[in-house]
């Protein structure tokens, strides 16, 4: 803080006729100055403010990096391939022809055709277009979803591990997050009889996110068919993330949103970064009733107010265009998938199942008598392999990591032979 103290004298001027006269301070005294720091005075919604360790232990290994270490990185949730050409051409020739402007809050109208037209052929149900929000990635939806949906006192149930950003959203706008466990024992799936204990008439929404991130776990048409028997008629919504939607390894993909009486109650998230290898193009979207639609629509004009125009167009031809890129990718995961799991489950205290999809793997590390955090610090520190902890995903993480597979076969492979020396030497 500082204290300005003077005595001051003012002279007058007349700057010509019929001017009026103004006043000019002239300082003739001393100054006392005293500094005070300002404290920050945060809302304290902040305080229930969670994060994203994946990047903090990113900037941490690029720091290593930066002093000649070498890191193998499996912490990131990114496909290393590039993003195909001919969306790039796209995007390209868009920017060309002058989509670089704003465009409406919910989306280009023809991207929310396109939306319309596939998510109605590959979830089997009728979509218009009124029912698409278009946003930068995929977290708004999540973020938007909450925020128009629940208030203190009301209950939301979501995956645990899980995505952070879940319980981050539910604790920042007041309301009581409540964990489903994935258990190991159900290749990481919940145990419906769990879930139908936990809803009550404060719960507000359900999160269901298959492919799952940080496990790889993929609910089966019984499971969800189950979930819905479970849901029976009471009026919640469900938030069914398919992000990973496209990167299965074994069986279908199946959509609670494909159920009778359930399109009205679903909104489903999905997008471009993970199937096109478009993270940093952030784009996703929201499928959900027009009511609803429209609300988070108007959440993105007061926050984004839309998202880019050029990519809007690049994912049009993303869906419209050849899609064998993404079964190169998936097929590519898959082979490095087999490598990942079958490399840990040799080295000592590690165990592994194999996950139907997404590209990480979440080996169980209990056998090493090592916390999950304290594990993952060492293997960055001592052998150059960048890892999560599983309780970066929730309290129900402990115990095991997260691994992506989005690396090449020789780098997983030199990440398996530096965990495996240090697991001789240390456990």
């Amino acid at each position: 803080m500082i204290r300005h103290e003077e005595s001051v004298e003012c002279e007058t001027k007349r700057e010509g006729p019929g001017k009026r006269q103004v006043a000019s301070p002239r300082f003739n005294a001393h100054f006392a100055v005293v500094t005070k720091a300002h404290e920050l005075r945060l809302a304290k919604r902040m305080a229930r403010l969670g994060t994203e360790t994946a990047f903090e232990v990113l900037v941490k290994a690029r720091a290593l990096e930066a002093k000649g270490r070498d890191i193998v990185h499996l912490e990131i949730g990114e496909p290393d391939f590039d993003t195909p050409a001919n969306i790039i051409e796209a995007a390209t020739d868009a920017l060309h022809k002058g989509f670089t402007h704003y465009g409406p809050s919910g989306g280009l109208p023809e991207l929310r055709e396109t939306i319309a037209g596939y998510v109605s052929e590959t979830r089997g149900v009728r979509v218009t277009p009124e029912e698409v929000v278009v946003v930068p990635g995929g977290k708004p939806i999540i973020f938007f979803s909450i925020l128009a949906l629940a208030e203190e006192g009301d209950e939301v149930i979501y995956p645990n591990p899980g995505f952070p950003i879940y319980e981050s959203m539910i604790n920042y706008v007041g309301a009581k997050a409540v964990p489903i466990r994935l258990r190991e024992e159900l290749d990481f799936r919940l145990d419906v009889d769990e879930l139908g204990g936990l809803i009550n008439n404060r719960t507000k929404l359900i999160i269901l996110n298959s492919p799952q991130n940080p496990t790889g776990g993929v609910l089966t048409k019984n499971d969800i068919e189950e979930i819905v028997r479970a849901i029976g008629d009471r009026n919640l919504m469900v938030l069914t993330d398919e992000i990973y939607s496209r990167l299965i390894f074994e069986g279908e993909h199946h959509s609670i949103m494909s159920i009778d009486g359930m399109q009205e109650r679903c909104i489903l998230l999905d997008g471009f970064s993970k199937t096109y290898a478009m993270t940093g193009w952030r784009m996703g979207y929201g499928v959900m009733r027009a009511d609803l639609a429209a609300h988070v629509a108007r959440l993105m004009t007061n926050s984004n107010s839309c998202t880019a125009s050029f990519t809007q167009v690049a994912g049009i031809e993303a869906l419209r265009g050849p899609q064998e890129s993404v079964e190169m990718m998936c097929a590519e995961f898959k082979r490095r998938r087999d490598v990942m799991v079958a490399g840990l489950n040799n080295i000592r205290g590690f165990s592994c199942r194999l996950p139907k999809g997404a590209f990480y793997v979440f080996p169980n590390i209990k056998a090493t008598g090592w916390p999950s955090k304290k594990l993952a610090d060492a293997l960055l520190d001592d052998a150059g392999v960048a890892a999560l902890s599983g309780t970066a995903f929730g309290e129900f993480g402990e115990g095991y990591l997260r691994l992506s597979v989005a690396n090449s076969i020789e780098n997983i492979e030199k990440a398996l032979d530096r965990v495996g020396t240090w697991a001789k030497k240390n456990l």
